[in-house]
């Protein structure tokens, strides 16, 4: 090798694998920070295209589950303040029963009435209590609820409305003011025409809890639908995430390795660079 101090060829040597070394830290060092072998549409145009695309997808599947959730707490609403109608149902029928006796005075009679129409005003209290985000699905006139249930924003679950108030298709019971009374007949008090009155309310009611058990099977229906759904984009929203993490994650037990050996290379490089800077030095001893 000609000695001269124009150029050293060993220090551009030494120089240039110390840029290459250097170069490859600090791509490992991004990897280690960033937990991801593909980051930028640099380091693979061709994984990080399928990976946005994958991305895009998983957005568009956690959009259409909040709808879900949404669509779920509305039917869970309705089906609560429907099974607590459904139960006051059952009360005002024990009190029809008791006024139906013909034997019943009338003081007790009008104590019935009473818990009667406040039961029946209950109902009412319930449907309003029933709304969530503007929806309710058992108030007369309720619209149906429909959901999202696809990324593609072309398939739906629908959860019909069902209309649970008082004197309404579901609900058939009277919606007079007072319902048991004595009942003034040609001036007589009758207590058949009570008794009569309190049967007929009984066949409305049993008809009524029928109709309302009827209704919240169909409300079930489409909340076990609403969550089934849920649970099947779950999945695969599982699936996506372990695709892109296929595909852009790093191995950081791999990288943690290569970022020691790249350290240690650098070291050697910065070393051996030193070294060949020094080495023109020699030839001042010749001069010497």
């Amino acid at each position: 090798m000609v000695n001269n101090v124009n150029t050293n060829p060993g220090a551009l040597i030494a120089l240039q694998n110390l840029t290459r070394i250097s170069e490859q830290l600090e791509e490992t060092q991004r990897r280690v920070s960033t937990g991801l072998e593909v980051s930028s549409a640099k380091d693979n145009p061709a994984l990080f295209a399928l990976a946005q695309k994958q991305r895009a997808e998983l957005g568009s599947i956690e959009a259409v589950q909040q709808g879900l959730r949404i669509g779920t707490s509305t039917v869970d609403v309705a089906l609560a303040a429907g099974e607590s109608i459904s139960d006051v149902l059952v009360e005002m029928r024990a009190i029809a029963s008791q006024a139906a006796d013909p034997s019943i005075s009338t003081e007790d009679l009008a104590l019935l009435n009473d818990q009667y129409s406040e039961l029946r005003d209950q109902i009412t209290r319930l449907i309003d209590t029933a709304e969530i985000g503007g929806r309710n699905l058992i108030a007369s006139g309720g619209a149906d609820l429909i959901v999202v249930a696809g990324p593609d924003g072309g398939t739906t679950i629908t959860v019909g409305a069902q209309d649970l108030s008082v004197g309404g298709a579901n609900v058939t019971i009277s919606t007079e003011t007072t319902v048991f009374a004595a009942r003034d007949l040609d001036g007589d008090m009758s207590d058949e025409t009570v008794a009569e009155v309190a049967q007929a309310e009984i066949t409305a009611i049993e008809a009524s809890i029928d109709a309302v058990s009827n209704a919240l099977g169909s409300l079930g229906a489409g909340g076990n639908s609403l969550e089934l759904q849920n649970r099947i984009l779950d999945r695969v929203s599982d699936a996506l995430e372990v695709s892109i993490g296929n595909l852009v994650d790093a191995d950081l037990a791999r990288e943690s390795s290569r970022l020691q050996a790249l350290q240690v290379q650098q070291q050697l490089a910065i070393q051996t660079l030193s070294i060949a800077n020094a080495a023109p030095n020699a030839i001042l001893a010749l001069f010497a």
